[in-house]
């Protein structure tokens, strides 16, 4: 095999495997697919931040980890027994069908005289005092930083062997390489991130004479198009493949005795889900994940996500139901404030395509940023395919859909994401028939419109025009930025309601008639 190789993890006792909500999803996954090749190593001192653990945890971590599906080692003494650790580690590797914890029983700051076994070396340092204490305590008669030389000898030990390997690897895969060339260069692509020549020509596009249909249907179409040309795209989502519409139809599940398959059943562990993703795409620069829930789900992986853009790695979450366009599903489904806070994270995409060829877009765009995690909000409802929209338009962010202005002076600019993006369109439509000249902007990314030049941004958004008017069903925060002080944006500042998406629009105002309204206000 070219690839096989152990992962090891060292989990800190009281944050990550005893305590936190994700490592139960994970490591339920981890048990589920029967990862033998992964050792996690559990720190078991019994001290947390506030004291000893028994304050708030008692639980029996070997039963839970036997009930996820894992085989349980336990040292009892971590602090000086390397020959137990040695042999637990070896009963690890000879266990192939399940995971591994080592519980290792330790005490927290071994070796310090006043400070071992207490919280008050969980979270600051010893101070110098305390370590001059620790050095002659253990009997450690180097300076700070110093490397002995015996130690130096027996790491360096490492260096010829590692060598010898790598050599080892080479020769085996220029043989692959000669028997298989097509399966070779994959493979390569996947190592090197380096995507296939042309492989945006696999997405599809739309004309307004194409039905009108939800994003969510439009972005299973992308995905698919997209799998028959992207070896490493793989994902799944939470338990909602059939509503969030990402399912592969070409590949199988990705299971225990099928890990060739490309759908990932990753169940309700939505923050697990995405910690997993940001794995994937952190281990090999072309495999590309996405993952799915929906768009108020996010509150239970915001962390993931954030991590996501910290790490830079460049996970695609699909995310529908984007509004209260869901309908009766009610408050509790309807994303408000979830747009604007996405737009307030570092590092991150949001994306809100309005129909065919923005999805498109989307996903053209969330696949090149391998370093920056992308959102694409999608709607359950349906919408039509409008004419002026663009894939090259969506990688500009913003970009206009509809203007019959002249000498970029128009009288007032519209400007809609999403599903509201052709509710501007109508408005603007109407208020031409009255005499005026309207510019109708998708805004479909804030990030990307702002990455733009001036000069773009002024051939969209010219300054000297402030009669503005924005829709879009979610919060106003943030709006002002694009609409100005003498613009109105049209939006919701409420939790939703449960009601027909026709008939919620209509009571929330997110209506035609109300941007006509707003843009008689403004000019």
């Amino acid at each position: 095999m070219l690839f096989s190789y152990f992962s090891c993890k060292l989990c800190d006792t009281w944050r990550w495997l005893s305590n936190e909500g994700i490592s139960n999803e994970a490591c339920s996954l981890a048990g589920h697919w029967g990862l033998g090749k992964l050792i996690a190593f559990y720190d078991d001192n019994h001290i947390s931040i506030d004291g000893d653990t028994e304050i708030a945890f008692t639980e029996s971590v070997d039963t839970r980890f036997e009930g996820l599906g894992w085989h349980v080692i336990w040292v009892k003494n971590g602090n000086t027994d390397y020959d137990a650790i040695r042999a637990a580690i070896k009963e690890a590797k000879a266990v192939k069908d399940k995971p591994t914890l080592i519980k290792v029983t330790t005490t927290i700051g071994f070796g310090s005289p006043n400070k071992a076994n207490s919280y008050s070396v969980h979270g600051s340092a010893l101070g110098s005092k305390e370590v001059d204490a620790t050095r002659k305590n253990l009997g450690w008669p180097y300076e700070p930083f110093h490397v002995p030389e015996d130690v130096k000898r027996h790491w360096s030990r490492h260096v010829p062997d590692g060598a010898a390997l790598e050599a080892e690897w080479n020769t085996k895969f220029a043989e692959y390489e000669k028997k298989y060339k097509e399966e070779a260069a994959e493979l390569k692509s996947l190592a090197s991130g380096e995507l296939p020549a042309g492989w945006d020509k696999a997405l599809p596009t739309y004309t307004p004479e194409n039905p009108a249909d939800a994003t969510r249907n439009l972005s299973q179409q992308c995905l698919n198009a997209l799998a028959k040309v992207l070896p490493g795209l793989l994902g799944g989502s939470a338990d909602l493949a059939s509503s969030n519409m990402t399912l592969l139809k070409m590949f199988g599940d990705f299971q225990k005795d099928t890990p060739e398959e490309r759908n990932v059943r990753f169940g309700v562990r939505e923050h697990g889900m995405g910690a997993i993703c940001n794995g994937i795409a952190l281990h090999s620069p072309g495999l590309i994940p996405y993952c799915a829930t929906f768009f108020v789900f996010t509150d239970y992986m915001r962390a993931a996500i954030r991590i996501s853009a910290l790490s830079e790695a460049g996970v695609i979450y699909v995310m529908t139901h984007d509004s209260i366009g869901l309908g009766e599903d009610g408050p509790t489904h309807q994303p408000i404030e979830h747009l604007a806070s996405f737009r307030a994270m570092p590092n991150i995409l949001m994306l809100r395509p309005a129909d065919g060829n923005e999805t498109a877009g989307a996903y053209k765009v969330a696949v090149l940023n391998r370093k920056r995690p992308s959102i694409l909000a999608l709607s359950r409802q349906k919408l039509p395919n409008l004419p002026g929209t663009s894939i090259e338009g969506v990688e500009k962010g913003g970009y206009i859909v509809s203007d019959n202005s002249t000498g970029n002076k128009p009288d007032v600019i519209l400007i809609g994401t999403g599903s509201e993006l052709e509710i501007a369109a109508k408005a603007g439509n109407e208020l031409r028939k009255g005499g005026k000249s309207v510019r109708v902007v998708s805004l479909v990314s804030w990030e990307l419109f702002d990455e733009q030049s001036g000069e773009y941004k002024e051939s969209v958004l010219p300054a000297s025009v402030t009669a503005r008017v924005s829709i879009e069903a979610g919060s106003t925060f943030g709006w002002q930025k694009i609409v100005g002080d003498e613009g109105k944006a049209i939006g919701i500042d409420r939790f939703g309601a449960s009601a027909p998406a026709g008939k919620i629009y209509k009571e929330f105002g997110i209506t035609v008639e109300a941007v006509i309204e707003a843009a008689n206000a403004v000019c």
